[in-house]
């Protein structure tokens, strides 16, 4: 078991290396036809096994119809096979039951992480009551179309704004303790089948065990996925903002006040929903022109500093792209979190008045 150290031993433990324990991370990696993907993401994580910084490299294999199995193979990871299609959940956890470290470091396929991530890693487990500890994408995705460079950018400002003391959790990079993932029944798999929350809802559970999950924001990676409109809007609707919603409101315990569903984001959501009304209340006639420009100088206001960030980061169009994208966002999250609320309170309610 990890054993909390003073500050000169940690100081004393070699890069990579968490304090009092050596080789102790077992790095996992669900793969579903990602063949294109491993040849990069692979082998940066199989140097830092060289390395000893890692204790070993376990692929999953979870399906696929290409060459995955084969060239994580050949590259050297350890590769196991789930026999079919379960998720990533399920991929991951199947990894974790024969897993021999003390700590379990889940990459996505699709993430390239730094040379530096496992000793940023390490940092952040400063004593046991921290049981997970996660980062982000880095700010400069491979892919430039501008779904891509949004969506990642998006992660990234967030992520990097967030609080410390996490309230949730991400599986794209990130670990949590062996013993402590075991015990809470791993990723749930009978409720995401597929990619979805299943990193975010196993965070809710660390936590209200009474353990800590921190977000560092040293711990980063290159994200090479790329996005476009279709696929960004099934994912972020059907299997982020809907599940999520549901989440937040079959557990009680009300919506955190972090990362992009915080108070200041809701409140960011109410102003591009005004926008819109605004828009359309001009072209019927119901409001002057005034009015509108108001409205488009208050969102300017309120969403300064991500509008800065996009300016810094794709220049002057980027910007002006990203922002009226990132309205349209508020809108679809926000519908989606007004239809779970109907669905759990309203419908549930004339459901069970029916039966």
């Amino acid at each position: 078991m990890y054993t909390a150290m003073n500050q000169s031993d940690a100081m004393g433990a070699s890069p990579g290396q968490l304090p009092g324990q050596a080789l102790s991370i077992s790095v996992i990696m669900p793969v579903y036809n990602g063949a294109e993907f491993i040849v990069k993401s692979l082998p940066p994580l199989l140097e830092m096994e060289q390395r000893g910084e890692v204790l070993e490299v376990i692929v999953v294999d979870d399906g696929s119809t290409d060459r995955s199995m084969q060239i994580a193979r050949e590259l050297g990871a350890v590769v196991l096979s789930s026999g079919g299609r379960r998720g990533p959940g399920g991929a991951r956890n199947q990894a974790a039951e024969v897993a021999r470290g003390e700590f379990l470091w889940f990459v996505d396929a699709d993430v390239v992480v730094h040379s530096n991530t496992a000793e940023c890693l390490a940092k952040g487990f400063v004593n046991e009551q921290i049981v997970a500890v996660f980062g982000s994408y880095d700010s400069n995705p491979p892919a430039q179309n501008f779904f891509s460079r949004y969506k990642n950018l998006v992660h990234h400002y967030y992520h990097q704004r967030a609080s410390d003391e996490a309230q949730t959790f991400w599986s794209g990079c990130g670990a949590v303790r062996r013993d402590i993932f075991i015990s809470a029944g791993g990723f749930d798999v009978e409720r995401y089948q597929y990619p979805s929350i299943e990193d975010i809802e196993l965070g809710h559970r660390l936590i209200e065990a009474g353990g800590r999950v921190r977000l560092s924001r040293d711990v980063q990676c290159t994200h090479l996925k790329v996005w476009r409109f279709g696929n960004l809007i099934h994912t972020e609707i059907f299997r982020r903002a809907l599940p999520w919603s549901r989440l937040i409101l079959g557990s009680g315990a009300g919506i955190p006040n972090d990362l992009n569903v915080g108070m200041s984001e809701q409140v960011r959501a109410g102003v591009a929903a005004i926008l819109l009304l605004s828009i359309l209340g001009f072209f019927a006639g119901a409001l002057s022109a005034l009015v509108l420009v108001l409205v488009v100088i208050l969102m300017l206001y309120i969403n300064r500093e991500i509008a800065q960030f996009f300016y810094r980061k794709g220049g002057l169009v980027f910007a002006c792209g990203a922002l009226l994208y990132h309205q349209v966002y508020y809108l679809y999250s926000a519908t989606a979190f007004a239809w779970v609320f109907i669905e759990q309170n309203l419908l549930g309610r004339l459901f069970r008045q029916a039966s």
